[in-house]
């Protein structure tokens, strides 16, 4: 049985901590002092690099690991204080099909984790049979998932976490190893689950197309700290201004030179593509006189529009000086 919701907030997470305590007082902080909220039936991107602390936090929300301080609260409802009603309010996909039995069928799996999570014998039969036949699987239901190909497993492992029909549905990496057509495939059924069914989606991934396609709004989190919280277009438009492509002449001579370690690099035939953020007037003139002085020939400076993965980079390489893009109306 779902909670009333209050508010039209799913997932609120405030001031969330998680440090390790180790031997010798080398305590390590994987998660610090995180908040931010998604809201219900939006598509919404948790982005970090390896070690950021986004996987540690998910745990937590899901209440697999226990938070050092803070509090998470799904749909109302307090992770610790009222952790089964909490959890009845989230579906979890995490490490991809690692989370199904390869030696059982489809539908084996989907009753295992129907029983799992409480549902009646009735419900598992009506809802199993409706979340296959739409993500085209009921026609292979009696299928060991090991014979599956990865994209196939992957909407099976969907199909398990939405057997109890929970609101809040959070995907790790959905679509880490599929080819071009399973991956379109697992995007509109990612698109239809919040537009047509309401579900609230929380996706972390790597693949940043993929979140830019898909997603409302993006935290970004590095080195166990929000760095941006903001909605896509705002994110994109904070960007928009101080994006530039420098092309020169011939191949690119300022490997090793701090003043490019920002600056991605990209040789083409007989050109070199240099592109990134720079935040003045006084910067890029600095650039192109470096790029003159290495002898490289200038064709042409022109700005251009960042993509996700290019906010992404800059910002978790600094190059904004360590200013946290984050909206403050999201924790009023």
């Amino acid at each position: 049985m779902n909670v009333k919701r209050i508010t039209d907030t799913a997932v609120e997470v405030k001031a969330l901590s998680k440090v390790y305590r180790k031997s010798k007082g080398n305590d390590f902080t994987a998660v610090d002092n995180v908040s931010f909220l998604v809201r219900q039936g939006e598509v919404f991107g948790f982005l970090g690099s390896n070690g950021a602390g986004k996987t540690t936090t998910i745990k937590m929300m899901c209440g697999l690991v226990t938070p050092t301080a803070g509090q998470i609260s799904l749909n109302g409802c307090d992770v610790a204080r009222q952790r089964s009603e909490a959890m009845r309010q989230i579906g979890v996909v995490l490490e991809g099909t690692r989370n199904i039995y390869w030696p059982l069928t489809a539908w084996q799996n989907l009753v295992y984790f129907g029983n799992l999570k409480g549902c009646s014998r009735r419900s598992i039969q009506e809802r199993g049979e409706a979340l296959l036949r739409e993500l085209e699987l009921w026609d292979r239901r009696n299928d060991m998932v090991r014979n599956f190909s990865r994209g196939m497993q992957q909407r099976v492992a969907i199909a398990c976490a939405l057997i109890a029909d929970p609101p809040i549905l959070v995907l790790d990496e959905p679509t880490l190893g599929l080819d071009v057509e399973a991956t379109q495939i697992m995007k509109a059924l990612l698109s239809r689950l919040a537009r047509d069914h309401g579900k609230t989606v929380i996706i972390t991934s790597h693949q940043l197309d993929v979140v830019q396609e898909l997603c409302e709004r993006i935290v970004i989190i590095h080195q166990g700290k929000v760095i941006a919280d903001q909605s896509l277009a705002e994110l994109l438009l904070l960007f928009r201004r101080d994006y530039y492509q420098i092309k020169v002449n011939g191949p690119f001579l300022g490997y090793g030179d701090a003043q490019f370690s920002q600056i991605a690099i990209k040789e083409e035939q007989d050109v070199t593509l240099l592109t990134g953020s720079i935040s003045s007037q006084t910067k890029l003139y600095s650039l192109l006189n470096k790029i003159r002085k290495l002898g490289m020939p200038l064709i042409s400076v022109s700005p251009v529009e960042p993509d996700l993965e290019d906010v992404f980079l800059s910002l978790v390489k600094n190059e904004k000086g360590g200013i946290c893009y984050a909206n403050n109306q999201n924790h009023a």
